[in-house]
């Protein structure tokens, strides 16, 4: 009867915990953010942030690059594993306090609700967030879920909110995570147990590198496929450091719980986990900087169906016979790893689309419009502009590998912006729609294509992996198409940042109506298609890019562009691409190179 008297209250508390986690979420993250970083250096403070928040965005480039190349970059990404480490650091905390088992879970599906929009509430963290719940649910009702149960649970509860999630990399590397782990840990666990033991710390160890080997064996065949890369020493890395990830994530929690009671001093968790962070980093250097660390696959759909079906009969072999399978002298669970890696090795080649290895910028050729695609690596895709109608938007998305978007922005609502972007809603998955002024009737077409619209205005960041695409233009304007006012005026502006490459992009904005001050940049997007612009040197002085591209359709009557802008280009000595004389224009962002070609 105790438990049953208490149960009211203890779902009140909960509900309670979990409504100001979500009405007070960015408040509570910014004093986490903050949190986090106190007393540390920065490198370990930003990773202190991307380990805990997914917050990786003041990363160093040489240190993120260190953990792509050593396949540790899931660290630097809230999955489920930050999910399932908040409510083992939970559980032995509130049970401490006498809480009964059943309301501990409770509690802790709380803690979850309150986690996942800190978090992010990014496809790996969603589907986390729904597993733990199955299972908490499960065990609140005396019938503990079966693993391959909360894996399916989570898969219809994540695709019913949003069918597009499938083609999401993260989601499918979760989802590929957590499947490898239910179906390869126990053999691999056993396999490792068998020749070194099962007692105290050798368990333990066992258990670890088994979760850690089976994730990487379930997820590399589709990290070749989507990256066109292979990392070599992906196993050695995430074993070396498996023993200091999770007492990091631990005491990175705890921070960022503790930041927010004012006067609390963080510093004392976070310097201990400072020596933590700094090791992995360690470790992802040691790992990823060798030359030979990671090989280039180019893996087609076809190279990754086999892939998997050779994971899956070796898996069988191994679940089957067990230890008593021997090849070459060798237990079949111990060569898994090697033969699974080296699958997507012997099937490189095939219809893989093109490999985005950095951050590829394509300003497509469409005729007199603009139309820019910005595809960074290990993240959707976003569009801006669309260019004209019947321009052929659709077929050069599809050569440029892009089936699904993760959002698309109309500058402004003119035909040869929006145009494009209007005929393919409906066909290709668009999540969000975003704008600054738009019609009635677009915004009614992309609510009912499934697209969400979003308004911006300066000072407003769009996000896309380590894409930042920041507006500089115009301010917060009410919905709607402007009345009486000059629509290039009011069209957006946005800088668009992945690492230390940068790129102006100004729709129709000239310079001589919108002053801007982005500071330097790499690539300049001339505004209207190279009209004549009185402030276009001042810009060009401002900003001293590298390279300017011009979106302008052939032989058009406007005589875009104009020979004065062309002259201003050339005074100031800036090299000049344009879609009507080159053709489609592909800017190659790399980790310390940027290359810019041509079609035409």
């Amino acid at each position: 009867m105790r438990s049953a008297r208490l149960s009211l209250p203890v779902v009140v508390g909960v509900v309670a915990l979990a409504a100001i986690g979500l009405a007070r979420s960015e408040e509570i993250r910014e004093r986490a953010l903050a949190g986090l970083g106190a007393g540390v250096p920065a490198r370990e403070a930003a990773l202190s942030r991307g380990f805990v928040l997914g917050a990786d965005e003041e990363v160093d480039p040489q240190t993120e690059e260190d953990f792509r190349r050593s396949g540790l970059a899931h660290l630097l990404a809230v999955s489920g594993q930050n999910v399932t480490l908040l409510a083992l650091l939970a559980m032995p905390l509130l049970a401490a306090f006498g809480i009964p088992l059943r309301e501990r879970l409770l509690w802790i599906l709380g803690l979850i609700a309150v986690y996942v929009p800190l978090a992010g509430a990014g496809p790996s963290i969603q589907r986390a967030a729904v597993m733990g719940a199955a299972g908490l649910l499960a065990m609140l009702a005396g019938r503990p879920a079966s693993r391959l149960f909360a894996l399916a649970a989570a898969l219809i509860v994540t695709l019913a909110f949003d069918p597009g999630v499938a083609a999401d990399v993260g989601w499918q590397l979760s989802f590929a995570a957590v499947a490898g782990i239910f179906v390869l840990a126990t053999p691999i666990r056993r396999a490792i147990s068998a020749r070194f033991g099962a007692s105290g710390w050798r368990r333990a160890l066992a258990e670890g590198v088994a979760v850690t080997v089976a994730a990487t064996l379930a997820t590399a065949p589709l990290i070749a496929f989507h990256f066109g890369a292979l990392s070599l020493t992906t196993l050695l890395a995430n074993v070396l450091a498996m023993p200091a990830v999770a007492p990091a994530m631990w005491l990175g929690m705890a921070s960022a719980a503790a930041a927010q009671v004012p006067g609390l001093p963080v510093e004392v968790l976070n310097l201990p986990n400072a020596f933590l962070l700094a090791y992995i980093a360690e470790v992802a250097a040691w790992c990823g900087r060798p030359e030979w660390a990671e090989a280039d696959v180019s893996l087609g759909g076809t190279g990754l169906v086999v892939s998997y079906l050779v994971l899956a009969a070796l898996s069988a072999a191994v679940l089957r016979f067990g230890s008593r399978l021997v090849l070459w002298g060798v237990s079949a669970a111990a060569l898994l790893p090697g033969l699974v890696l080296l699958a997507p090795l012997a099937l490189r080649g095939g219809d893989a689309p093109p490999v985005v290895r950095g951050l590829r910028v394509s300003v497509l050729d469409v005729g007199q419009g603009d139309a820019i695609l910005l595809q960074p690596v290990a993240a959707p895709a976003v569009l801006v502009d669309g260019g004209p109608t019947a321009a052929g938007l659709a077929a050069e998305l599809e050569e440029a590998g892009v089936e699904r978007l993760g959002a698309a922005v109309i500058t402004h609502d003119q035909a040869d912006h929006a145009g494009g972007i209007e005929e393919l809603l409906g066909h290709l998955p668009v999540p969000r729609l975003v704008y600054a002024r738009l019609s009635a009737e677009t915004l009614a077409l992309a609510r009912e294509a499934g697209a969400v619209p979003v308004r911006v205005g300066a000072g407003d960041v769009l996000r896309s992996g380590a894409l930042r695409l920041e507006v500089l233009s115009p301010p917060g304007a009410p919905a709607g198409s402007p009345t009486g006012e000059d629509a290039n005026r009011l069209s957006l502006v946005l800088l668009a940042r992945w690492r230390s490459f940068s790129m102006l992009l100004t729709g129709d904005a000239e310079a001589e109506a919108v002053p801007l001050e982005p500071g330097p940049v790499d690539v300049l997007k001339l505004a209207h298609h190279g009209s004549e612009d009185a402030g276009l040197a001042a810009l060009l002085e401002r900003t001293r890019p590298a390279l300017a591209v011009v979106s302008v359709g052939r032989d058009n009557s406007y005589g875009h562009p104009a020979p004065a802008t062309l002259a201003a280009l050339a005074r100031a000595g800036i090299r000049t691409l344009r879609t009507d004389r080159d053709g489609e224009i592909v800017i190659e962002a790399g980790r310390h190179s940027i290359a810019a070609t041509a079609s035409g």
